[in-house]
């Protein structure tokens, strides 16, 4: 019964969404207040219906109701409560549903939270975001339906796909979720803006703290995403460039160059055209993500569906959304009228190309992603290319470099019209800074790669020129302490924002650099008693004995790490086996330092009393995540920023009248 609840009330969401997509749409065009209201209890009426089914879906789960197809294709009564509540989203029909109700609870926030909004543009905004629930509603119940029955009901289901059952990847799809589906209210707001023809000020005003809401999201999702396959997949890395990772990365790339050219329709109401376009295009991007996952075009731990028909349908709403509102920008961008003048060193010019590197860097990586797609779908599967890291290392790299190096200058230029002396000499503790860590880091490591120090170099760049910044702003070591303090304290919390953010991008930049090139790795087959050196420590395989988890066997291995001939450390890697799927996995043991990991994974027995092992010395690797992290916080404090919220300009006190469908009218 419950499942045939969570049914009713996706058909009634799909009803809901439909109202919501047309009545308000209708009242702008009319310029009719009452139709255009409309939205408002959609979107919240909506968010409640798809909150109802999403419950009943979990319900089935959790009570292990193997009548239900999805729950018995994805879940088993062995199957700890953690993982058949995170089941609830580790299988195609249920993500799908997952990711209605985020665009649901986006849609409602932009309901309750936008009262200062023009109404006509609120109203489309919200139109909009009902024709993409609309699409992805019809999707579920025509061709992902989780709560269809299953007669006779099977004693107990097959099972979670063994590599989701990680408390990681537990919480890594809904933060990638809220990214990928928060850009679509930045979206929303360029068709709205679009359809009335007027762009200003206040437009970037209100589509900033939702992009940065996205982008927060997006990064903490791709962290630990990128944190899980480091340690669940036993491989030692961190990233393969592999097109699932890389539809996440992309609309994380149009998405910072979003976040960054909105600030500049805010400060200076130019870019405007520029700005539409990166709203719809890092929107589609996250609409192309869920296509290469969900239709079947690939295999990948990521990616559930194998049924061409709903390849088809994912294409269909992917060419509506995109061409659509392409289109609409070719008849309308014209019409959006340029902002001020400014020069090429200018706080503009910088912003600028922070767009251009970031939009080419994303173009590569799509490149590089869908051409082995498209040469296997046009040479119907006989032609089959790899396009791996070396493409990427040699494409991506050498685009980002000069990013970086602008990200530390950029906060220092004026708006219009920018001063290179004067920039040139706040710069000089930056530049002394950074070459003393690349002769360092030569001096240190003489025999690594030749081009490690100078990324270290560039990193050294960004944190010091960063951090002056900032400290300039509160005339840090400069004034009295509490002059500063006083000044940190008025500072706006986004401006302290930016600043961790490209703080945290400095310390990914060390992370990534040093687990990069001076990674050691040794594989070999060793018997209990025996060691090996790696990296200046000596790791001994003790044993390995047997053992049971809740639904899984397991093998556990004791290594224990030793250094000049004292203990280290002990590690306990495992490989588990869990006998409903059929599968093994590899748990690695992993000792953290804040300069490097000591990464354990036990392997197949050799037949003959021995073990396959394999250990990694990897030096800075944790870095990475504390960069993300740093990221991350940043992302939060920024959005704190009062300015940030929604509707910051006052209110009319006086109530608003009918509206016109004229733009003139909305000015």
């Amino acid at each position: 019964m419950i499942a045939e609840i969570g049914q009713f009330a996706l058909a009634l969401a799909l009803v809901v969404a439909v109202v919501q997509s047309v009545i308000p749409l209708i009242g702008a065009q009319r310029g009719n207040a009452t139709l255009m209201m409309i939205a408002r209890p959609a979107a919240q009426s909506l968010v409640l219906l798809v909150a109802v089914a999403y419950a009943a879906l979990t319900y089935a789960f959790v009570v292990s109701d193997f009548s239900v197809t999805t729950v018995a294709g994805n879940s088993h009564s062995l199957k700890p409560m953690l993982y058949k509540v995170s089941g609830v989203w580790a299988n195609h029909e249920g993500s799908m549903l997952l990711w209605v109700v985020i665009l649901a609870v986006f849609g409602a926030a932009v309901a309750q939270f936008g009262n200062n909004l023009p109404l006509s543009l609120k109203s489309r905004a919200l139109a909009v975001q009902g024709m993409i629930a609309t699409a992805f509603l019809a999707f579920i119940l025509f061709t992902s339906n989780p709560f269809l029955r299953i007669d006779p009901a099977p004693l107990d289901g097959r099972g979670l796909n063994p590599l989701l059952q990680d408390p990681g990847l537990a919480f890594h799809p809904p933060l990638l979720y809220l990214g990928y589906v928060g850009f679509s209210v930045a979206f929303s707001f360029a068709v709205a803006a679009l359809i009335e023809g007027r762009v200003d000020a206040a437009w970037g005003r209100w589509v900033r703290p939702w992009t940065l809401a996205a982008w927060t999201f997006l990064t903490g999702g791709i962290a630990l995403g990128s944190w899980w396959a480091y340690y669940e997949l036993g491989w030692g890395g961190w990233w393969f460039w592999d097109p699932v990772e890389n539809a996440s990365f992309m609309p994380w790339l149009l998405g910072t160059a979003l976040l960054h050219s909105a600030i500049v329709v805010e400060k200076r109401d130019t870019l405007k055209s520029w700005t539409i376009l990166l709203a719809i295009l890092t929107f589609s991007l996250s609409l192309l993500g869920t296509f290469i996952v969900r239709s079947g075009v690939l295999t990948s731990v990521h990616a559930f569906a194998t049924d061409p028909t709903r390849g088809i349908f994912i294409l269909a709403i992917l060419v509506f959304a995109v061409g659509g509102s392409l289109v609409l920008y070719a008849l309308r961008a014209p019409i959006l009228k340029a902002g001020g003048l400014y020069t090429p060193v200018s706080r503009e010019g910088g912003l600028i190309l922070n767009n251009l590197l970031l939009a080419l860097a994303c173009a590569t990586v799509l490149l590089g992603t869908l051409y082995p797609l498209l040469l296997e779908a046009m040479t119907d599967g006989r032609d089959k290319v790899s396009v791996g890291p070396p493409y990427f290392n040699a494409t991506f790299v050498p685009i980002m470099v000069p990013l970086f190096l602008a990200m530390a200058i950029g906060p220092y230029l004026a708006w219009k019209r920018g001063n290179l002396k004067m920039i040139s000499r706040r710069m000089i503790v930056s530049l002394i800074g950074a070459v003393a860590t690349i002769a360092t880091t030569f001096l240190l490591i003489p025999d690594g790669p030749t081009l490690t120090p100078f990324a270290m170099g560039m990193a050294a760049w960004l944190f010091l020129g960063t951090a002056s910044e900032w400290a300039d702003r509160i005339k840090l070591f400069r004034a009295p302490p509490r002059e500063s303090l006083r000044r940190l304290q008025g500072l706006p919390r986004s401006a302290t924002g930016m600043t961790l953010a490209h703080i945290g991008v400095a310390v990914m930049i060390i992370g990534v650099a040093g687990s990069s090139s001076w990674q050691t790795e040794s594989i070999q087959v060793l018997r209990p008693g025996e060691s090996v050196p790696v990296a200046g420590y000596d790791f001994r395989l003790d044993d390995v004995r047997d053992g049971t988890g809740p639904n899984y066997t397991l093998q556990r291995a004791t290594v224990t790490v030793s250094r000049n001939g004292r203990v280290f450390a002990e590690l306990y890697p495992e490989t588990r086996f869990f006998p409903v799927a059929g599968q093994s996995t590899t748990e690695a043991a992993i000792r953290t330092t804040p300069f490097a990991d000591l990464y354990a994974v036990i392997g197949e027995p050799d037949g003959s009393g021995g073990w396959t092992t394999r250990f990694y010395r990897n030096p800075l690797v944790p870095w990475i995540w504390y960069g993300a992290l740093i990221m991350v916080a940043g992302g939060f404090l920024s959005l704190s920023d009062r300015r940030h919220r929604v509707g910051a300009p006052r209110r009319e006190k006086s109530p608003q009248p009918a509206i016109s469908s004229h733009p003139a009218a909305a000015e």
